[in-house]
């Protein structure tokens, strides 16, 4: 990349680099999944025990608390943390079993009753939703709040910190390995901005990944200046946007902080039933989170991604671009771009995938192929109207 990247410049590492250290650690019976599956020692069964969080989307929700003096901000938070994990779980075909959180507060900033209960009522209606929606399914999900910690920590957090885990368990035999993906296999892209028929409202598509990037590139330095526990002290970069949370842009057909604050879609409930009709069907699978269209180097060996079919990238992106004036080679690598999800098939089953997604009203499409690649690397390869991005990893 010609430019030094902003999201770097901004305290974080999209490479994630630094995990090395402890990959030694991990023995993962399946080291070209998505997704860590490990052995459990008493029955041979396939465990994931998966932890992530909203990222810094609870600032966001932060500054809108601040402004209105209204804690339901707080709520959407818990369907951020759901989806980040169990559509990462769902990527190998494994049943997520239980759930439990994490939740540092800052109390002398928030009101920490009131945002917790939000927190709460936000868990129950997600995994509410998750269990609902696959009630008529075979393979339906019963999936348990397993309780957690709750962490007053004034001097490390200076807002909210929000955390979820979810342990899962699969046959190995019926892992999706990411072993057998090959050449002439096809990518469906699952969108991630609209309304899918279980969603209560319109998604701008933005997820949980590069809030950082977006705040600091839309938010007025007003905010910062306000409320200065939004950005570290230390940090050279400040906020620099011209709008306010409640602006109200045509093209986003909604304010600059709901765009912002769009809970990331659950895919699960559609995964699902793609996993219950078509069980050999699917070769792997990708949540678009940390690392945006190319997450999907993490999975299979060799290969080459080519995604030459890409849709127009959903407006609170290209806000984002043009706003932070950010090289389009980075925002495909921070933003999902539109597309949150990705299933690699052969192309004999891509009409029943699509006819399933689109049963659920979340738009999907063929967007690229697999090809075989140099032994020991994976390459993706973007062809978008914004230009044509290489990004390569190197596998072990």
């Amino acid at each position: 990349m010609s430019e030094e990247r902003k999201y770097l410049k901004l305290g974080v590492d999209v490479h994630k680099r630094g995990i090395e250290f402890f990959e030694e650690l991990i023995k993962p019976v399946f080291p070209h999944a998505f997704t860590t599956i490990v052995k459990d020692p008493e029955t041979s069964e396939g465990i994931i025990l998966h932890v992530d969080g909203a990222g810094s989307k609870p600032i966001v929700a932060y500054i809108y608390y601040k402004e209105t003096d209204r804690p339901q901000w707080f709520r959407g938070l818990a369907q951020d943390v759901i989806a980040m994990n169990i559509d990462d779980i769902i990527t190998v075909g494994a049943k997520p079993i239980a759930f439990a959180d994490y939740i540092a507060v800052n109390a002398f900033r928030l009101p920490r009753l009131k945002v917790l209960n939000e927190i709460s009522l936000g868990f129950k209606e997600s995994l509410n939703l998750i269990i609902n929606v696959t009630s008529s399914l075979k393979n339906r999900i019963r999936i348990t709040f397993a309780g957690g910690e709750t962490a007053d920590l004034p001097d490390q957090v200076r807002t909210l910190d929000l955390v979820g885990i979810i342990l899962a368990r699969l046959p190995l035999s019926q892992a999706i390995s990411g072993d057998n993906i090959s050449e002439g296999d096809v990518i469906i892209g699952l969108r991630s901005g609209g309304r899918a028929i279980y969603e209560a409202k319109e998604n701008s598509g933005i997820m949980c990944n590069g809030i950082t990037l977006a705040r600091h590139v839309l938010l007025s330095k007003e905010y910062e200046l306000k409320y200065p526990e939004i950005c570290d002290p230390i940090s050279k970069e400040r906020y620099y946007g011209r709008y306010k949370i409640d602006d109200y842009l045509d093209e986003l057909n909604m304010t600059v902080g709901e765009a912002l604050l769009s809970p990331t879609r659950i895919y699960t409930p559609i995964i699902v039933e793609i996993l219950e009709r078509y069980p050999k069907s699917i070769k792997g699978m990708v949540h678009n989170t940390g690392g945006g269209l190319t997450k999907i180097l993490r999975i299979g060996s060799g290969l080459r991604f080519i995604k030459d079919n890409l849709p127009f990238p959903d407006p609170i992106f290209c806000l984002i671009q043009n706003e932070g004036k950010v090289n389009w080679e980075e925002m495909y690598e921070v933003f999902n771009m539109g597309i949150g999800f990705e299933i690699i098939t052969n192309r004999d089953f891509v009409d029943d995938i699509i006819s399933i997604c689109e049963k659920y009203r979340v738009e999907a499409y063929v967007i690229g192929k697999v090809e075989r690649g140099v032994p020991g690397i994976n390459e993706v390869i973007i062809k978008s109207t914004n230009g044509t991005f290489i990004y390569q990893k190197q596998i072990e």
